[in-house]
């Protein structure tokens, strides 16, 4: 009966460390998040020159060339889920329901949480360690002495260039789900044409349904780039330290996406229609 109060005592202990823990990052990534916001508002036409081409560089590591994965987690959504589920409706004579299906489940859901994490799998892990590893050698003291804000030189391009590719990258994940739900179709002679398919896909959608889904891929962009700069910025590193920065920050990405993702269904479920 002591050892069971012991054990008792010593969990805790431990949750309320590991909240404490989280409260105080969540805290410290909050004040990096609004420094990073107020360097993004108040020097957003400093050094265009050095700044924009770092942006289009982001946007090509990941955006362009994350395409052939994309396509890939695309047409697997398409044919695993539009394709096999309409063929299940066809045989119930419900094939009207294929786009309330594709809206709430591709659309709302899967469509930015994949293009999440692909990038963050692809792009936010080296961005941790490249960040990680010049702070522990030094080059982010060396660009503060040389009068350059590592804020704006390190961290505003990388922000910018990922949260738009997080957003087109959805966008092109929607794409090739619905392109694949309907090459399953074709090739499983499934009665449902290409005009009606697309049809009650564009039924399906709300007016609100656009704003939602730029709210929430610019959200998911910001967030999981911003904990990624945070984690390789935030304290001195020691280099063997910068592998534990990049298994932090995937694990804090995808508890924030998914919280991120709650809220905004929850807004979706308030909202009219």
């Amino acid at each position: 009966m002591l050892q069971a109060g012991r054990d008792l005592q010593l969990l805790m202990e431990t949750l309320g460390l590991r909240a404490l823990s989280f409260l105080d990052t969540t805290r410290r990534l909050a004040a990096f998040t609004l420094i990073t916001m107020g360097v993004l508002a108040t020097r957003a036409g400093t050094a265009h020159r050095v700044i924009h081409p770092l942006v289009r560089t982001q946007l090509v590591q990941a955006g362009i060339l994350l395409l052939p994965i994309v396509a890939v987690v695309g047409m697997a959504l398409g044919f695993a889920i539009v394709g096999q589920t309409l063929s299940i409706l066809t045989r119930v004579g419900q094939t009207s329901l294929i786009g309330s299906l594709f809206v709430t489940v591709i659309f709302r859901e899967l469509a930015p949480l994949g293009a999440a994490l692909v990038v963050l799998a692809r792009v936010g892990t080296p961005t941790v360690v490249e960040l990680g590893t010049s702070r522990a050698l030094g080059e982010v003291e060396a660009l503060e002495a040389l009068g350059i804000d590592p804020v704006h030189y390190l961290v505003v391009p990388r922000v910018v260039g990922i949260t738009l590719a997080v957003v087109s990258l959805t966008v092109y994940i929607q794409l090739f789900a619905a392109l694949s739900g309907w090459v399953f179709c074709f090739a499983a002679n499934l009665p449902v044409g290409a005009g009606d398919y697309l049809g009650r896909i564009a039924g399906a959608l709300h007016w609100f349904d656009f704003p939602v889904l730029g709210l929430k891929t610019l959200a998911f962009g910001a967030c999981g780039s911003m904990i990624a700069c945070y984690q390789g910025l935030s304290r001195p590193l020691r280099l063997e330290e910068v592998p534990g920065a990049a298994t932090r920050t995937v694990a804090h990405s995808v508890v924030a996406f998914l919280l991120l993702d709650a809220l905004f269904l929850v807004i979706t479920l308030l909202l009219p229609g």
